[in-house]
């Protein structure tokens, strides 16, 4: 049995609407796809959300997502927190607040950050069409978004985290669960003046690496701020792991130690600048045809009106935003976002660094 968009595009061809023309316009790449892969009702086993599982389908999503630098996740092998992670005074969450709230103070202050704003210089692909809001990239802001994660470290120490970076794809191992710890990740790794090739600091502990996979999928399941996050995210989980596994990948829950994979730290490299920055490219690369997964379930996002909420991260450096999605849509974002690098615009809130100019996917370099 087939949905009605799908039996739609079957005798008509598939039909770009307004959102989907606009994404274009900016570049991005997208699909016309139906986002729901089963019958409605489903016809293929997938798990449903309870029947008073209430969320808001009426306003627009896309550009709900407020612009930031960059993402971190930090280690703490749970699933569900404090409703204010800072809450918690002996976490790194809350060191890393008390560094950012200093050095984010005169003499230099923060850039203003800059509204969701379509960029002036995307490309348009027809007349008359504006590019999308809701899109944004790294230099449209200097705000950090700080993330707990339900990964365990990979530290030997237990006071240690590791903490993924994004947009950059990397994990920075050997963290102190401290005041000291923050503050040099904030200086390696972190502060929007550090580039993706990072700040080695002199007589520092911390060890970097690419991560060894071809994409990291974060789920919001934080209970404790809204029972709708910490509902969706164990099923949208189990449909991950279950389509990613059908398609013939592996889907991690547990981060593995980079080092099995992708060898030294970025830290033990004897190498000039343009060479390390070459070694980046070349790790995404192959991290990027790997084919695993990462799955995490982290903390609150925003928008948690619009559980389930999901963020795909990608090698090549783009973050998608999507909402509402439920186990039923979890096969297309599988095949069309995961494996082909298409944004599907109905499930989209906003995304990070997606306006690919001369790209066909989000997969391309």
């Amino acid at each position: 049995m087939y949905g009605f968009k799908t039996l739609q595009s079957i005798v008509f061809g598939h039909q770009e609407d307004a959102l989907c023309r606009s994404l274009r316009a900016s570049a991005v790449p997208v699909s016309t796809a139906d986002c729901r892969a089963c019958a409605d009702p489903c016809d293929l086993g997938h798990e449903a959300y309870p029947r008073r599982f209430d969320i808001d389908m009426d306003t627009q999503m896309l550009g709900s997502v407020k612009p930031y630098h960059r993402q971190i996740v930090i280690s703490t092998g749970k699933a569900d927190w404090q409703r204010d992670i800072t809450d918690d005074k002996d976490s790194l969450a809350a060191a890393i607040l008390e560094v950012t709230s200093t050095n984010l103070h005169p003499p230099h202050p923060p850039l203003t950050i800059t509204p969701t704003s379509p960029n002036p210089a995307s490309p348009s692909s027809g007349k008359g069409v504006r590019p999308a809001t809701g899109l944004f990239h790294t230099s449209d802001s200097t705000r950090t978004s700080v993330l707990n994660g339900s990964h365990k470290t990979v530290c030997h120490e237990e006071d240690h985290e590791s903490v993924l970076v994004f947009p950059d794809f990397k994990v920075v191992t050997e963290v102190r669960r401290s005041v000291q710890g923050a503050h040099e990740l904030w200086e390696s790794a972190v502060d929007p003046s550090v580039g993706r090739d990072a700040c080695y600091l002199e007589k520092s502990i911390l060890k970097t690496w690419i991560l060894p996979y071809s994409c990291v999928i974060l789920l919001c399941s934080h209970k404790k701020r809204d029972n709708r996050c910490g509902i969706a995210a164990p099923k949208l989980e189990h449909a991950l792991i279950k389509s990613l596994e059908a398609h013939g990948w592996d889907a991690d829950t547990q981060l593995e130690h980079p080092s099995l994979t992708m060898g030294p730290p970025l830290e033990d490299l004897n190498v000039t600048p343009e060479e390390r920055d070459e070694n980046i490219s070349e790790q995404l690369k192959q991290s990027a045809d790997s084919k695993r997964a990462l799955i995490v379930k982290v903390s609150h996002v925003g928008g948690h009106k619009y559980a389930g909420n999901c963020i795909i991260y990608t090698p090549s450096g783009s973050g998608i935003w999507y909402g509402r999605v439920t186990p039923h849509d979890v096969d297309s974002i599988v095949v069309n976002t995961i494996i082909n690098g298409l944004v599907l615009p109905p499930l989209l809130r906003g995304g990070l660094n997606l306006e690919r100019p001369n790209c066909q996917t989000l997969n391309d370099w």
